[in-house]
């Protein structure tokens, strides 16, 4: 594949200030957050709860802490728009990553997504019948299409409590999408989702368009599925971590992601009670980890 992975490390937000549960972390400034960022020495931050969402403020406040923007999360809703009518309404989300230079649009389909409801246990999320799987990929393709004309990476964000959770619903998705509809290889969802991450970044490398790294606690994990919890409870329970304090060996993911010449952006992520565990300790050994996984790599 190509000369080896060209990447920059990105945090997310979400460990300081959550966003589908604005109570954890609510009263933590974003000054914090990003001070803490710059000081770790991420070079790049994905969008939060707590961010302007206009380049004119948020540009001077990213440009005070040295951050690139890396994108932020866009909430699809693809099974109910046609592909003009998406394309539309994620105009503003579009301008705004476009003046801050960033490079990957990352998207998830969230019409009929679990995760931001406390109340659903994870069993009942939601699965796409044999007529609605086309539709849903020739949508995306259609939206993918013009994401990647307008100079970005799309990347769909595969994650626990959506329609792409699994790992046959994974495969399934690749296989009704067309290549302009990338991923966000994120560590933690496919480990929920009993997908192996090495194993997808090899089979597909056309499609790894972002990564995000976080580790998970799989007491936790089979705790939250056998009361059938939800995902924030599990969330704040602690099933997520950050990398090198789980159970997910990252050696073999940068190695995989070496093999395939990926460049791109490397966030570390884990969705936590902020509470609990603090986030700039947990940035800052999650990050020690990953560069520790790079060095592995390059040997």
């Amino acid at each position: 594949m190509g000369s080896g992975m060209e990447i920059r490390f990105g945090v997310n937000p979400i460990a300081w200030s959550n966003d589908d549960l604005p109570a954890l972390g609510g009263d933590t400034p974003l000054e914090t957050c990003l001070s803490d960022t710059m000081e770790l020495g991420f070079d790049g931050i994905e969008l939060g709860n707590k961010f302007p969402r206009n380049a004119t403020e948020l540009r001077p406040i990213l440009d005070k802490y040295g951050l690139a923007l890396i994108g932020g999360w866009y909430s699809g809703n693809i099974l109910h728009n046609d592909v003009d009518a998406e394309i539309a309404s994620l105009q503003d989300h579009l301008a705004l990553l476009k003046a801050m230079h960033c490079d990957v649009f990352i998207y998830a389909e969230c019409s009929n997504t679990i995760h931001g409801d406390i109340g659903k246990g994870m069993r009942e999320k939601a699965v796409l019948n044999e007529a609605t799987w086309p539709l849903f990929g020739q949508r995306l393709s259609g939206v993918a299409d013009y994401i990647q004309k307008q100079g970005f990476r799309f990347a769909y964000h595969h994650h626990t409590g959506t329609v792409v959770e699994t790992a046959s619903e994974l495969q399934r998705f690749f296989a009704e999408t067309s290549d302009s509809v990338g991923i966000v290889l994120d560590t933690g969802h496919a480990y929920v989702g009993g997908i192996d991450p090495v194993e997808i970044a090899l089979s597909f490398p056309q499609r790894i368009a972002h990564v995000h790294c976080k580790d998970v606690r799989p007491a936790v994990l089979a705790d939250i599925r056998a009361r059938n919890a939800s995902f924030l409870t599990g969330v704040i329970e602690g099933m997520f971590t950050v990398p090198g304090d789980g159970v997910i060996a990252f050696d073999p993911v940068l190695g995989a992601l070496k093999e395939i010449g990926y460049r791109g952006w490397v966030v570390v992520e884990a969705e936590q009670d902020p509470a609990v565990a603090d986030p700039r300790q947990y940035a800052e050994s999650g990050l020690s980890a990953l560069r520790a996984s790079v060095r592995t790599a390059s040997q």
